[in-house]
């Protein structure tokens, strides 16, 4: 039996294990949010920060299933990541000849919305347990929430949950896919190849800052065996229109940008004695937003156009019945290429609304904000909430293995309908694109003149204007359009098909 069949029969084999591992990495967090503070509860489990039952769950599993040779090789770095390493010590090829591939997902999910789940969802679904009640289950419920479901003949192969489809099937993908590698090395699977996978914490408030961590203090004078060739991201790549599982290769950058508007608080009865810094504040919001959407923003033919939002907003007032001392309130800025934090910043700097504010004697703050939030392990980023977008082209050896690793062991798997997939499906053929959103990558591009990482011509990194970066894409089980939505899920199908990947990339790659 081929490489390729031999593969694709273990992760076929495997996708009920990854199933169950994947159900209680989604349902953890209940342990803790169900308890009461003084009881050992945490109503944050689960989120940015606060993921460590489930990665000691991880690391667990990943030791018990055979994930890694030994358990010395999987553990926690200083940022908190869960790492875990795979190669083929009989190889007969030097560490440093070998190619370097990171796989990596990030462990975190957004807020689980429990009540919101329940009520929508009529009682059927929980964030954490999944479908509990299929008696209960209203279909058209469930797809007014979401982007793409399967035909109701295929539901038996859905998994719901909170963070099934962002990130934690990848996560799980990743685990499964090294014990794949290893069960298989004897057949050249791990042949001139090193595996570090990475589940990554804190990316949902902090895109990259796992990466970012690795970039900046573990690999400068790192040997080349520790620098990546490639690095391979598990987020979903699945489009409601598009199809299942493409092969992306680039997203847009984004950023925060922080506007604090401050004015002077009184009684709500007597507002002419005050400066009301919600009142000018929303007239800042409405200008942006006329603005973004009747001028819009550069756009790129790969990437697409910058966007902006508000994002989140605060206000600190005596009462609901007084004018307010101050507004602060954020924008999610998406930057596509040619555009810079810079040029973002100064766009709202312009706003009219904002000299208008400071005329009427309000003081208005733009600033950049710093994440500064203790992960896991007290680790404080400390980096400015900027996010750069990247590109790997299409003609790099990584995504032509890439594509080639897909019509090996995932193409002969797909059988599509008469007259081909359509919506958010599986295609039998690869697809080739890239995220809306943002992922781990914006972790690893760095200055072209930084110099701190001696990186080899050998691994062809990617150089864009003054940044350069590892040749990075992703594929992953999940419909881009259904995350962080009421019903999130993941196909199985997917999964499997994603793992295969994962599994065959290392051996096809070295071979390119």
């Amino acid at each position: 039996m081929s490489l390729d069949q031999r593969v694709a029969e273990l992760a076929a084999r495997y996708r009920p294990l990854a199933v169950e591992i994947l159900r209680e990495a989604v349902r953890i967090p209940a342990d803790q949010v169900d308890l009461p503070e003084e009881h050992g509860g945490d109503q944050q489990a689960g989120l940015s920060n606060h993921e460590r039952p489930r990665l000691e769950m991880l690391r667990k599993r990943i030791i018990e299933i055979g994930a890694v040779r030994n358990a010395d090789d999987v553990g926690f770095d200083e940022f908190g990541n869960l790492v875990w390493t795979v190669h083929d010590e009989d190889d007969g090829i030097a560490p440093d000849d070998k190619k370097i591939i990171y796989l990596d997902g990030h462990s975190d999910t957004v807020q689980a919305l429990r009540r919101q789940w329940h009520d929508k969802l009529d009682g059927a679904i929980d964030p954490y347990d999944g479908l509990v009640d299929a008696s209960r289950l209203n279909r058209e419920a469930v797809r007014a929430e979401l982007g793409y479901l399967p035909p109701d003949d295929q539901w038996e192969h859905l998994v719901f949950g909170r963070g099934t489809a962002d990130q934690l099937a990848g996560v799980i993908s990743q685990i499964i896919a090294t014990k794949i590698l290893l069960e298989l090395a004897p057949q050249g699977a791990l042949r001139g190849a090193i595996i570090r996978s990475y589940a990554t914490v804190a990316e949902e408030d902090n895109d990259g800052g796992g990466p970012r961590y690795v970039v900046s203090k573990v690999l400068p004078g790192a040997a080349p065996n520790l620098i990546p060739d490639v690095v391979i991201f598990t987020e979903g790549t699945g489009d409601n229109l598009k199809g299942a599982l493409g092969i992306y290769r680039g997203q847009r950058g984004r950023m925060q940008i922080e506007v604090t508007v401050t004015g002077r608080s009184c009684h709500g009865s007597m507002p002419h004695l005050g400066l009301n810094p919600l009142e000018y504040g929303a007239r800042i919001l409405a200008e942006a937003a006329d603005q973004a959407v009747n001028e819009g923003f550069a756009e790129h033919d790969f990437l697409g156009a910058g966007t902006r939002t508000a994002s989140w907003a605060e206000l600190d007032t005596p009462s609901d019945c007084a004018v307010p001392e101050r507004f602060t309130f954020r924008f999610d800025r998406r930057l596509t290429v040619g555009e810079t934090p810079e040029m973002a910043v100064t766009e709202v700097e312009r706003l009219a609304a904002i000299e208008t504010a400071r005329e009427a004697g309000l003081t208005v703050e733009i600033r950049v904000p710093v994440y500064e939030q203790p992960t896991i392990t007290g680790y404080i980023p400390g980096n400015a909430q900027i996010y750069p977008g990247w590109v790997t082209p299409e003609q790099h050896p990584a995504i032509a293995a890439a594509v080639s690793t897909y019509e090996q062991v995932v193409s002969p798997h797909i059988e599509e309908p008469e007259g081909g997939a359509t919506a958010g499906a599986r295609r039998r053929r690869p697809r080739v694109d890239r995220w809306v959103f943002s992922t781990d990558g914006v972790g690893f591009p760095i200055p072209v003149d930084e110099g701190l990482i001696g990186v080899p011509t050998s691994k062809r990194w990617v150089t864009s204007g003054t940044m350069t970066h590892p040749a990075m894409f992703g594929i992953g089980a999940g419909v881009e359009q259904n995350t962080h939505r009421i019903g999130e899920n993941i196909d199985q199908r997917e999964l499997e098909h994603a793992i295969a990947v994962l599994a065959r990339f290392p051996s096809v790659f070295v071979d390119s």
